[in-house]
């Protein structure tokens, strides 16, 4: 084991002690994931957004749960500005925008989901430092299921704001086409939450979704069960999934995950109509990395380390793209594969959405 030299010296003091407690508001930070799941999970969120100003007893008791673990909890959450403290009357309240956030599933601001699958990913980190010691990947059947139930927590809400009533109607005729009636591929569906928001909306519409993993297409059609619909889900990989002649090919936050995202799109080419769209949503990137120097850029990047890179390195060809892959990299991507005509259709914080044609 070696030892860095550093000259003292050259040290400013005040420099390293800002460093040193901006360092302890990340271990807070770290913590929180876990703090916010156990909030989400034990009703502590929703017990305060209904009950307003609340004393730990009273939290403890409503929600069935030992006041000490309440006490802390709350403690905790005023000391990180989630809840805020009263100090006259000893009691914390939930803001109601932080309500928002925290417990309304409806609102694109939804947030537990983010946590939940921030938490699994780092639950996993273990495996993925051995991964990079041996220059090997970690597929995403082989995370623990934080990591697959919140993606889905954490995208469905923005997908539900968005898909239907922005999204599709950027790009060119495809509404029309939904609305009179067309094959759609939803490749590397997961859960189908995307799938069976756009097979609710577009009855007359014939939806596929396909997922290499097992687990998640068993999840899928249990969601295509309960809203009925034109809609079938299939194991395959995006190299594999079965049809052809698509009116519309989409691909939710996936195709950075993809080992093969130049295979992938080429099986797209084949598979869609000659006037067909292939929609792909990707997470919000610059092309260069001083454009994603930024929180949802850290977040991203931080998922991009621990959890995509790893699943692309774990299938054949292991690209890599990475989360913040950035327009110009998925449009050599789809130049590639054969594709003549792209743009960025429609922007959030959180996504790019591309049009791509034959």
């Amino acid at each position: 084991m070696t030892t860095t030299q550093i000259d003292t010296g050259e040290i400013d003091t005040d420099k390293l002690m800002a460093f040193v407690f901006r360092a302890v508001g990340e271990v807070g930070a770290t913590l929180n994931c876990a703090l916010v799941r156990m909030g989400d999970e034990l009703g502590y969120y929703r017990d305060l957004a209904e009950h307003g100003p609340t004393t730990p007893e009273e939290l403890a008791a409503r929600t069935n749960t030992g006041l000490p673990y309440a006490r802390e909890w709350l403690s905790a959450q005023a000391a990180g500005d989630f809840v805020t403290f009263d100090a006259a009357t000893e009691r914390f309240t939930l803001p109601p925008e932080h309500a928002v956030a925290l417990t309304d599933e409806t609102s694109p601001a939804y947030l537990p989901g983010f946590f939940q699958i921030a938490l699994g990913t780092a639950r996993d980190s273990h495996r993925v430092i051995d991964a990079a010691r041996s220059a090997t990947g970690l597929g995403w059947h082989e995370h623990n299921g934080d990591v697959h139930e919140g993606c889905e927590r954490f995208f469905r809400p923005g997908y539900a704001a968005n898909l239907v009533p922005a999204w599709l109607p950027a790009l060119d005729g495809v509404v029309e086409k939904l609305e009179a009636g067309v094959p759609v591929a939803d490749v590397g569906c997961g859960h189908g939450a995307s799938t069976v928001l756009m097979a609710t909306a577009f009855p007359r519409s014939v939806f596929t979704g396909s997922d290499y993993h097992a687990d998640s297409v068993a999840t899928a059609r249990e969601r295509a069960a309960a809203v009925g619909g034109q809609l079938t889900f299939e194991v395959a990989s995006a190299t594999e999934f079965s049809g052809d002649g698509y009116e519309l090919v989409t691909m939710f936050d996936c195709l950075h995950d993809m080992g093969d995202p130049v295979g992938a799109a080429r099986h797209v080419r084949s598979a869609v109509a000659p006037d067909g769209t292939w929609m792909i949503v990707e997470p919000a990137a610059g092309d260069h990395l001083e454009d994603n120097l930024n929180p949802v850029g850290r977040a991203y990047y931080g998922f991009s380390t621990l959890l995509c890179t790893p699943a692309s390195l774990s299938q054949p060809v292991g690209a890599a793209l990475g989360t913040q892959a950035g327009p110009a990299r998925i449009r050599d991507v789809v130049t590639a594969a054969g594709f003549t005509r792209f743009r960025i259709a429609a922007q959030t914080p959180f996504n790019n959405v591309y049009e791509v044609r034959p």
